[in-house]
């Protein structure tokens, strides 16, 4: 086998191996050539070419998101590692672990004028679980950072930042290791759980239960303590469509619940407890009603964090959701209560009115989603990226076979198709990306890259600019809003598909979106972007009367 002859290179491959990191993605460059060749020539890892840094990151953070294990992104020195930042944040938030491993020069060639020098140590501090600032020479203290690190990424679901200066020349080869570093081993802390009898009073002594639930990986949470809370008549069970948890009486559509709702319904509504677990929520609409209408109490339920998203956070449980239930549903009985009953009532009508509102609209974005998401095939993998596209997905009901993720850590637009592409090589099964014009054209460079399933297919809604901007508050028609707010513009994605190799149809009206589907989910030859068509000056006014329409 081939190493590379630096020790220092050989010392974070050998700890990489030992520690069992598996996928390797690399950003081309020369400064880290050391860990290229060591990496590369190395059967215990999966190496991956991206040549775009920001894109090489986010699909690095999909593979991450798959395998709920670290995977490690690799560059060169200077402003190629400021370009991990994006997804770097976004794995922070997110809590997906991801390692980035940078090469930088020697101490002694910074800020004197060299080329490709920047102050990379510590660049990421405000985001970074842990800085593993590297001499050039092997040591112990080097292998402890290391180790460290690696333990970090794994423990705290993050990311992590190894910074490692090598030295001319950086392409020599040998034979044999040069190093033995040490290996050590990471510590697990399992929390203790409190004693949970006055809080299961409280419980059992309320009638108006919220458990709002985001962003979870499928079967994170046991399907016997999700039964027993979606069966129980004093609580309201609130999902979003990537909190990939299932219950008949689960509340799917929380914006069309709640958004025609009147004081009257938000006071009556308003919960004595909020349970909450699971990632980032989406819905703009229950965050303020939450924040207004405040419960009592709020719980939240991660090993981690717990956010004061409502302001009104009074108890962080340290555990998983599962160590939670096994315990707290022990000391917990059923009450009587029309909470959940009214609620399920409300969302009967909002269904019978989603219905006939739909069959009388045009085609606009709202329809399309109504159309394409109930004809996706079951056990699909669904990715979904930001503004419009998650908020829309939202009001229309998935099969509930369907794995549904999003990056909603930082809620960017950007990596959105880099991120569905990796988590596509990761998973293996068929994918779905649903994406808006602007974040799609924001990540095309993500098409650069080699690895892209044939049974990958991209959906893109374009509907000419940033259509979210006409649904906020303040929509003004005017060249401003137009040029700086919206990006109005007049691309397509045809020439792209072409350049990549995707297979490419479009589709602008109901029925040539319904056979266009059909093809598309019918061939798996190559990849596939389908690319939808819909009004910009009609969107907003369908989406905004909707709501109006389901009282």
């Amino acid at each position: 086998m081939k190493y590379p002859k630096i020790p220092l290179a050989q010392s974070i491959i050998e700890i990489f191996r030992a520690k069992g990191i598996q996928h390797i993605v690399i950003s081309p460059g020369s400064r880290n050539a050391p860990l290229t060749i060591g990496f590369v020539n190395n059967p215990n890892f999966i190496c991956y070419s991206i040549a775009d840094e920001r894109c090489a990151a986010f699909f690095a953070l999909g593979i991450a998101q798959q395998i709920n294990k670290p995977v490690a992104v690799v560059c060169t020195s200077g402003s190629a590692l400021l370009n991990y930042y994006p997804a770097f944040s976004e794995a922070f938030y997110s809590e997906i672990p991801l390692i980035v491993v940078s090469a930088d020069r020697p101490k002694n060639k910074i800020d004197i004028g060299d080329g490709q020098t920047i102050r990379q140590e510590n660049v990421f501090a405000n985001h970074s679980l842990f800085n593993a600032n590297l001499d050039e020479f092997p040591s112990d203290e080097n292998d402890f950072l290391i180790n460290e690190a690696i333990n970090t990424a794994f423990a705290k679901k993050g990311p992590v930042h190894i910074n490692a200066p090598f030295e001319e020349p950086l392409y020599e080869k040998v034979e044999s290791l040069l190093v033995e570093p040490k290996i050590i081993s990471n510590e697990i802390v399992n929390n203790e759980l409190e004693n949970l009898d006055y809080l299961a009073t409280n419980w059992n002594l309320s009638k108006k239960k919220l458990v709002l639930i985001g962003g979870l990986h499928p079967n994170a949470v046991e399907q016997k303590f999700l039964d027993t809370l979606g069966n129980d008549n004093s609580v309201v069970v609130m999902t979003e469509v990537t909190s990939n948890v299932h219950h008949p009486n689960f509340i799917t559509n929380i914006d069309t619940i709640i958004t025609p709702f009147t004081i009257e319904d938000f006071l009556e509504f308003q919960p004595d407890i909020l349970l909450t677990f699971g990632g980032m929520i989406v819905s703009k609409r229950i965050k303020t009603f939450l924040r207004k209408y405040q419960p009592k109490q709020h719980w939240h339920v991660d090993k981690l964090r717990a956010y004061d998203t409502y302001g009104c956070l009074t108890k962080h449980f340290e555990v998983s959701p599962n160590e939670f239930f096994e315990s707290f549903f022990s000391k917990t009985i059923k009450i009587e209560s029309d909470y959940q009953e009214k609620l399920l009532k409300i969302r009967t009508l909002r269904a019978r009115k989603h219905i006939e509102y739909i069959d009388k609209i045009p085609f606009t974005d709202l329809k399309a989603f109504d159309i394409i998401l109930p004809k996706l095939a079951s056990n699909t993998h669904l990715q979904i990226s930001n503004s419009s596209p998650i908020r829309y997905a939202q009001l229309v009901s998935i099969d509930n076979t369907i794995e549904v993720f999003c990056n909603r850590g930082t809620s960017g637009i950007d990596g959105s198709t880099s991120t569905a592409i990796g988590a596509a090589v990761a998973n293996q099964k068929p994918t779905v990306l649903i994406a808006g014009d602007i974040g799609f054209l924001y990540d095309s460079n993500a098409l650069w890259n080699n690895y892209i399933p044939k049974n990958f297919k991209i959906i893109l809604i374009n509907n000419g600019g940033g259509g979210i901007f006409r649904i906020l508050p303040g929509h003004d028609e005017t060249p401003v809003f137009n040029t700086f707010f919206e990006t109005s513009h007049c691309l397509t994605a045809e020439h792209l598909a072409k350049m990549y190799g995707f297979e490419y149809l479009t589709a602008s009206n109901k029925i040539t979106l319904e056979n266009s589907l059909e093809a598309m989910f019918k061939q798996n030859e190559k990849p596939f972007l389908l690319e939808v068509f819909t009004p910009t000056l009609e969107n907003d006014k369908v989406l905004l009367q909707y709501f109006k329409e389901l009282v």
